[in-house]
């Protein structure tokens, strides 16, 4: 199957980026209220809580990452990904298979 990426930003508003390793697991909950942006999913980490946002801009989505956009109605409410790469100006994180709601959507795109 393939796998979907994301990119996390806005940690510097958090905790920064320096603690997040490879094959740590965070946690995506979408904002629909959230008067920003209406396709916000906020990150998350157990123990710590808010620790970011997946990026939904063109200057803050790494490689061949899905926006937040792109993302929002592949996914339930919340799901969970897992994180690949730490870069210097983002996570790259991967959604796990179980948490994505429809597969054939994706590979047509």
């Amino acid at each position: 199957m393939t796998r979907i990426f994301f990119t996390i930003t806005g940690t510097n508003h958090h905790y920064g980026h320096e603690f997040f390793e490879p094959n740590m697991t965070v946690k995506l909950i979408k904002e629909p209220d959230n008067e920003i942006d209406k396709e916000a999913i906020k990150v998350e980490l157990e123990g710590l809580g808010h620790v970011g946002y997946v990026a939904n801009s063109p200057y803050t989505v790494a490689g061949e990452s899905y926006s937040a956009g792109r993302l929002y109605d592949k996914i339930g409410d919340t799901a969970e990904g897992t994180v690949l790469y730490v870069l210097p100006k983002g996570v790259l994180c991967f959604v796990n298979e179980d948490n994505i709601v429809d597969y054939e959507d994706i590979d047509r795109q």
